[in-house]
């Protein structure tokens, strides 16, 4: 390809989009594919939104965010982890996908390795790779009571090239949480051998049974390598507003503006304004959401479980379930038959990395009617399903 690196060159479209773009807002279709709901962003989060454009709320800000929003997100974390955050190291470069991106970009040189834990969502390989560095991935277990990984087998596939580490905890797609422990000892591997860690904690608040999940913000030190992924898109159903925040060490504060200026000059500013809403008076929506998602899961495994073809390790957080299907071959060949026979949206496995082919990702934070309808079609589509 003309003009393009050879690396660029090799990527390809990730499997989700191949499935969803065939037949994206297509009415008949119950889509469980993507990683979002079906109720649209609170009305006061969004008439925060026209307010600042009312109020003229158009033009340059600070790249690392309004100051206020930097605050804001300083009060809501300091009142959710009960600890103090140095407010230089907060900033807002647009989507968490921008905060990911630049994280490795800082990170990783050709020639340099990253390590992903997997399952994974398929972007976050596609941005390692694009930096040039060699992507090693180590796989979570999955067991009867849930996907596991603990903090040593994580370690033990460090090498002595090993620049970057991503965690993505609750995780999309598999919902497994990382304990405290296991925290503290990736942290301190990362600490002794100066690894950036990416802790992607997108979905801190989609945890079931906890307020939140356990983070690496509640034992980082200002000085540590590590970079905390958050994001509105999840807690409070703002998927397209695409706003995130990252924590980061403090003395990385000045490059973080220096590099948002040049992925995005910044998000978007009128969005700013409504996030600042969202964190302050909408605590009410984080825990409604929580609650439709934890019926949600509990729904997938009442249908899912009892099948003799499916094995669900049942998810802890997020909002996802990543079943394994016996008799599937491809995962791609499944979700688009299942799409053009049953009209159900899902991901196939195999881009949530090596080892996934009999797997599909179907996400639960749709209306629980229409989740109802997805899980009995997925079902009845299983029962017949044979390989060509």
């Amino acid at each position: 390809m003309k003009g393009v690196r050879p690396d660029i060159a090799l990527l390809r479209q990730n499997g989700i989009t191949a499935v969803a773009f065939t037949r994206m807002n297509d009415p008949k279709v119950i889509p469980l594919w993507f990683g979002e709901g079906d109720d649209v962003t609170a009305d006061f989060i969004r008439e925060a939104a026209k307010k600042a454009l009312d109020d003229g709320q158009t033009f340059y800000v600070h790249t690392r965010g309004i100051e206020s929003l930097r605050q804001s997100i300083q009060s809501y974390l300091e009142s959710l982890y009960a600890r103090e955050i140095n407010p230089r190291r907060i900033s807002v470069p647009g989507s968490a996908m921008i905060g990911v991106t630049i994280a490795a970009q800082m990170s990783l040189n050709k020639g340099d390795e990253a390590l992903i834990v997997s399952p994974h969502w398929p972007n976050i390989e596609a941005t390692y790779r694009i930096t040039g560095a060699k992507v090693n991935m180590v796989r979570q277990r999955e067991t009867e009571s849930g996907w596991q990984l603990s903090a040593a087998e994580i370690i033990n596939k460090v090498t002595a090239k090993t620049r970057s580490i991503y965690v993505n905890s609750p995780c999309n797609p598999t919902g497994w949480v990382m304990t405290r422990p296991d925290q503290e000892e990736l942290l301190a591997c990362c600490r002794e051998r100066n690894i950036l860690l990416i802790a992607d904690e997108v979905y801190h608040r989609c945890v079931f049974g906890a307020k939140a999940a356990p983070s690496f913000l509640e034992i980082a030190r200002d000085d540590d390598p590590v970079v905390v992924i958050n994001s509105f898109s999840k807690a409070w159903a703002m998927t397209g507003w695409r706003v995130g925040w990252v924590v980061t060490p403090a003395e990385q504060s000045d490059h973080w503006a220096m590099m948002s200026e040049c992925f995005n000059t910044g998000a978007t500013v009128f969005a700013q304004h409504a996030c600042i809403v969202a964190l302050e008076e909408g605590e009410h929506v984080v825990q409604e959401l929580k609650t439709q998602y934890e019926t949600g899961a509990k729904m997938v495994s009442d249908i899912l479980m009892g099948h003799e073809r499916i094995k669900l390790a049942p998810p802890r957080g997020a909002f996802y379930a990543f079943p394994r299907i016996e008799g599937i071959q491809s995962s791609l060949e499944f979700t688009k038959r299942l799409l053009q026979e049953e009209d159900v949206g899902v991901a196939p496995g195999y881009t949530f990395g090596p080892g996934n082919d009999q797997n599909i990702r179907l996400c639960f934070a749709r209306s629980h009617e229409k989740l109802q309808v997805g899980l009995d079609r997925i079902v009845s589509f299983v029962e017949r399903y044979d390989q060509p």
